[in-house]
């Protein structure tokens, strides 16, 4: 991690990070050597003074009058400033269609997060595997939890059940909880969650066509 990185953060300052870090590895890829930040606002539709000040925040070297950023120093700086530089382990209860995707997805290493194994309780699925990712029963998550020393937890399971993992993954030690079921879920002050609800996202998207 950044020794750097403020310790207080905006939202919506944290929510453009990944966007600016996916569009310097395409510039990366296509071999620009400098990117400013007005050529960034303009590509992503933002505004350039508010693209500017979020990169201040986490260049450790300032940009050069007319020609901007070192395109490769900008991605590594902000590679460290989210944490991408560092594989943090995760866990994942449900694997039904979405909990099998995402065990799948080879791509979450690339930011920083590798999900060591999956947890359900249909007994079917246990021992078996998607994408390499092992399936247990949830009475061996905390084995599992511990021997790997997994802070990070994701719930893909049904709504009513939410609750009840979420509490299963605090009591194993786990600190942060990615939640993809439809539920409110209740943790204890200190336990970190982030909600996904793909209802809502589409019900959004839906009244937008109108």
């Amino acid at each position: 991690m950044n020794d750097e990185k403020p310790l207080v953060i905006p939202k919506s300052t944290l929510s453009r990070m990944p966007i600016y870090y996916c569009y310097l590895q395409e510039r990366m890829q296509e071999g620009a050597e400098y990117v400013s930040s007005s050529t960034i606002a303009e590509s992503l539709g933002l505004n350039s003074v508010q693209v500017r000040k979020d990169l201040a925040g986490v260049s450790t070297t300032p940009g050069r009058s007319k020609v901007g950023f070192k395109t490769k120093q900008l991605l590594d700086d902000m590679k460290r400033f989210l944490g991408y530089d560092t594989l943090e382990e995760a866990i994942l209860v449900g694997a039904g269609g979405l909990g099998r995707t995402l065990l799948q997805y080879p791509g979450f290493k690339n930011y920083g997060l590798d999900i060591v194994a999956g947890f359900d309780t249909d007994e079917s699925l246990w021992g078996r595997s998607f994408g390499g990712k092992p399936i247990y029963s949830i009475a061996k998550m905390e084995t599992v939890v511990k021997s790997h020393e997994v802070r990070i937890g994701i719930i893909t399971v049904p709504g009513p059940q939410a609750q009840r993992v979420a509490d299963a993954m605090v009591a194993c030690g786990i600190k942060a909880i990615w939640n993809f079921a439809p539920a409110h879920v209740d943790l204890p002050r200190g336990v970190v969650i982030k909600n996904e609800n793909l209802a809502a996202s589409l019900a959004v998207l839906a009244l937008k066509l109108d």
